[in-house]
């Protein structure tokens, strides 16, 4: 499968000077598999560009895909309104979220387009939009194996574990939010929650993970559901993980302060002595899972 990064931002779009090389776009990763099923992952203002990208690459011809939603915070869809593919009869998208959201996903996305924010309201979409609900467990998708696993984020917030049945054994995890640190803001978390997560992840070839803070970072901020760079370390290390692509930057990280994370990351794994690749997602990134 080819993994491309459209969006690596957390939180809020982030453009300028300072972020050209990370990127500045909140989070949309396109996936395609062996036989050029299109999968999308989050809806941030990264999926514009994705969106022409994809037309382009159609040359007139339909644009068919699946679009999995971890969960409905504002920078995971706030792009689908600018999402051009949406805009032309023929094209057609499943789009995935969680059932265990307060709101459908369903709801939350026409609500995102309605009259009082929005000037084309979701009904006058010319494309093909079918929305469905998605639960922890593995599922056949469109020709992608899919698996997903509740996260920890306010809200609630999806995982979700991607393999080619042509190749089973090579898979993307994509886990955009989640908070590894203090059990105690998710209560609803079963006690074995980290054991779960580390031999649902296991042995993965990609692990795309939430990293948004530093060590340091992370006491101002816990229970806002976002995980430390230290830990997503650690936790890769601990499932047998390939290569660990930090993700969700914070809006505030400069790429001269990702680079640094980056060289401060890749010492705690030499330090151990492991065997772990760890890079930093960037717009336009692709990656062979």
């Amino acid at each position: 499968m080819q993994l491309r990064f459209w969006g690596t931002r957390g939180s809020i779009p982030s453009p300028g000077a300072a972020t050209v090389r990370y990127g500045g776009n909140t989070p949309c990763t396109e996936l395609r598999t062996s036989a050029g099923h299109l999968v999308i992952l989050d809806a941030g203002t990264g999926i514009r560009e994705l969106g022409r990208s994809l037309l382009q690459r159609a040359g007139g011809q339909p644009v068919v895909g699946d679009v999995f939603l971890t969960h409905a915070h504002w920078d995971h869809i706030q792009g689908l309104p600018f999402f051009a593919p949406i805009f032309q009869r023929g094209n057609h998208f499943t789009i995935w979220g969680s059932a265990s959201l307060e709101t459908s996903i369903d709801r939350v996305v026409r609500d995102q387009m309605s009259p009082v924010v929005f000037p084309v309201t979701f009904d006058e979409l010319d494309a093909a939009v079918d929305f469905r609900e998605i639960r922890p467990g593995t599922l056949h998708a469109s020709g992608v194996l899919v698996s997903a696993f509740d996260a920890r984020h306010p809200g609630g917030a999806l995982g979700y574990r991607f393999a080619d049945p042509a190749s089973p054994d090579r898979s993307l995890v994509y886990v955009s939010d989640n908070e590894l640190g203090d059990a105690t803001k998710y209560p609803q978390s079963p006690a074995s929650w980290r054991r779960d997560l580390v031999e649902w992840m296991r042995g993965a070839s990609v692990l795309v993970h939430d990293a948004t803070y530093t060590p340091e970072e992370y006491d101002q901020h816990r229970g806002w559901g976002h995980s430390t760079d230290f830990e997503c370390v650690d936790l890769a290390l601990e499932a047998g993980v390939q290569t660990l692509v930090l993700f969700h930057h914070r809006p505030e990280r400069h790429d001269d302060d990702v680079d640094a994370r980056v060289a401060a990351t890749r010492e705690r794994v030499r330090a151990r002595g492991a065997a772990l690749d760890v890079i930093a997602a960037a717009e336009g990134l692709t990656l062979t899972v």
